[in-house]
Order: structure tokens, then sequence, then C-alpha cells
């Protein structure tokens, strides 16, 4: 019996602010770039594509998008350097899990491909926390799989939107806070929105916990904005930087 290895493939999560491009190969992500998905016009989505695999061939290639306006643009880069046509993430697909959730069609996909590899890796019951833009909160159970989750506002839109909705309060980055009273406008805004929203993510995740009635459930937190919140948490949280683009892979064995 002829045991097959893992394929090498080019795998793409399209966020609304940033898309990471991955290669994975080994059965683990060995390269990844992030680029604005604004950006992302077809000979510049090429270029990043032809400077991460090189030379190298792929056996295929997977999508998950939750940006439609870049779809077509990424498609046509695929194809045209990978050669190959790339797996769009559904639902319908085999995840590693069921999907019991009332309406699966309206689950984004790059929660789907966290459903995927968090089962991989770490096996249910899991509660995975994607801190991007938004932040999703999703939950797998042991037996129905994915039954629903939470959606919130991501950091930067809490900073976004002070500053959009004041006359005098400044754009500001997420960076890491020391100070526990700001000294500055600045450091007031960062102080505020790293307490205040590692508090929304302490209470959600406890919320999820008493729902789900079982001690053993696995916390894992991956996206952009990740170690910014959880720096300094007391909730045992795993930290998973490449869980998406793992996941999409993960999906696109399952599948072929």
């Amino acid at each position: 019996m002829k045991i097959s290895s893992p394929p090498r493939l080019l795998v793409i999560d399209v966020g609304n602010s940033s898309t990471s491009f991955g290669l994975y190969a080994g059965g683990r992500i060995r390269k990844q770039v992030r680029e604005v998905t604004r950006d992302l016009k077809l000979r510049k989505t090429q270029r990043v594509i032809r400077d991460l695999l090189g030379r190298l061939e792929v056996d295929g290639a997977a999508l998950a998008s939750v940006a439609p306006s870049v779809n077509e643009v990424l498609v046509k880069a695929i194809r045209s350097v990978a050669r190959v046509s790339p797996l769009r993430i559904h639902h319908a697909l085999c995840l590693g899990a069921p999907v019991t959730y009332p309406d699966p069609d309206s689950i984004g996909e790059d929660r789907l491909a966290n459903l995927a590899g968090a089962v991989a890796r770490y096996h249910a019951p899991v509660i995975v926390v994607d801190i991007g833009t938004a932040t999703t909160f999703d939950i797998i159970q042991r037996r129905k799989g994915y039954t629903g989750g939470i959606i919130a506002p991501g950091p930067a839109l809490m900073l976004e939107y002070l500053a959009e909705k004041t006359a005098l309060l400044p754009r500001i980055d997420l960076t890491p806070v020391r100070q526990t009273i700001g000294k500055s406008t600045e450091q007031a805004m960062r102080i505020g929105a790293l307490h205040g929203y590692r508090g929304m993510v302490k209470e959600i995740t406890h919320h999820l916990m008493r729902h789900m009635k079982n001690r053993n459930i696995t916390l894992c937190a991956t996206g952009g904005y990740a170690r910014w919140v959880l720096q300094g948490m007391e909730l045992p949280f795993l930290y998973d930087k490449n869980l998406t683009l793992y996941g999409i892979a993960r999906i696109y064995e399952l599948n072929t």
C-alpha cells in the first residue's frame, strides 16, 4: 500500500483589511506573506504569488475569502502563476467536523477554515477566537461540531471610531502598552483600548464556557491583533498564528 505524502499547496486567506498568502508543505505552513486587501490588483497579486512560490510547483491551491471584490483577481492570478484552479472554501465540503449551525451559508469562509484547523490540531471541544478587523468567537462541540458563535468589532475599529466621532482625538496605531495610567492622549487611548478590549474577550469567553458546560475546553486564538490582546491575559489561550491558513490546507486535503 502506497502512503501518499502531504500535498504542496498555495493557500490564501482574504480578510477585509489584509490578505495572507501561505505555502503549505510537509503538513505545515512553511512561508507566509501579508498584503493589504484593497491593493490586490492583478499584476501585484501575480508578483506576490510568484515571489512566495519561487520555482516551486504546487499540487493545488485553496482560497477562503470574506472580500468578494478581489476574488476574481485572485483566481486569475492563481491560475496564471500557479497553473491550478483554487478550491473555494464552503460549508458543504468535508471540514473534519459537522456543521449544525441553522444557516450554514452565512458562515464566513475564514471561520470554516478555523473550524477545520482547530479540530485537526486541538480536537473538540474548542473555542476559536479570531481577532482581526472583526473579532469572531466560534464554538466547536465534540458531537454537534460547529454550533455557532459571536461576532464583535475588532480592536482597531474601536480606535478608528473614537477618532472619527470626536474632534480632538487622533488616529493612532495599536502598539504595546506598558503604562498603567495614560500620561498623554495617545497613551490614554491605547490603555483604554487594550484593557477594555481584553475585558470584552474575557467576558464573552467566560459566557461561552458557561454555555458549553465542559471543563476540558481548549481556547485557541488567532488573527492579526491576537498577540496584542492576549498579553498578560489570565485565560489559558493557545496562540496559533497560522491557524486559518492551516485550516484552508486541511480542508483541501480532506476533499481531494
